[in-house]
């Protein structure tokens, strides 16, 4: 089962799905070792981070070496939200069942030290696909669902 797939009335009975500390705590993410792959993906994430001068200190980043530098990923939304709950300490459940990444999206976060040597991360654009637009060609469907149940021509489980 996909972690980002699931019926409302599923993942938004249990508590822990909310909570950034203990999401993966329930049964059925230990029986699919989600814990351990996110675990993976934030602890490749910040030691990339820490190479380009930002190492993580329990929520925030000490900023070693700040810049205005850009870092680039490519990658698929299931992933997407894992680096993104990570960076802004939020459960990757809200993300992957309250948002949607088109494909060719991009998502935008930046750096802020509002305070020498503190780091965190914004988020200030998720998803955009206003570069689709320009062109005349419509964002993808994908990862989206009926916007009502009898709209035929809409995806649906």
């Amino acid at each position: 089962m996909l972690c980002w797939d699931w019926l409302p009335q599923d993942w938004m009975a249990e508590e822990r799905y909310f909570l950034p500390d203990v999401w993966q705590e329930t049964e059925i993410m230990q029986e699919g070792n989600v814990g351990r792959e996110y675990a993976w993906v934030a602890e490749n994430l910040d030691a990339l981070l820490e190479s380009h001068g930002y190492r993580r200190r329990g929520r925030y980043y000490e900023a070693v070496r700040p810049h205005n530098d850009a870092i680039l990923f490519f990658c698929h939304f299931g992933v997407e939200c894992v680096m993104l709950s990570h960076l802004l300490n939020i459960s990757p459940m809200a993300l992957w069942h309250g948002t949607c990444a088109a494909p060719t999206s991009v998502t935008t976060v930046v750096t802020e030290e509002r305070r020498r040597g503190i780091a965190s991360f914004r988020m200030s654009a998720f998803g955009d696909t206003s570069h689709l637009y320009k062109y005349g060609e419509p964002p993808a469907f994908s990862a989206r669902f009926r916007e009502c149940y009898d709209n035929e021509w809409e995806r649906r489980d």
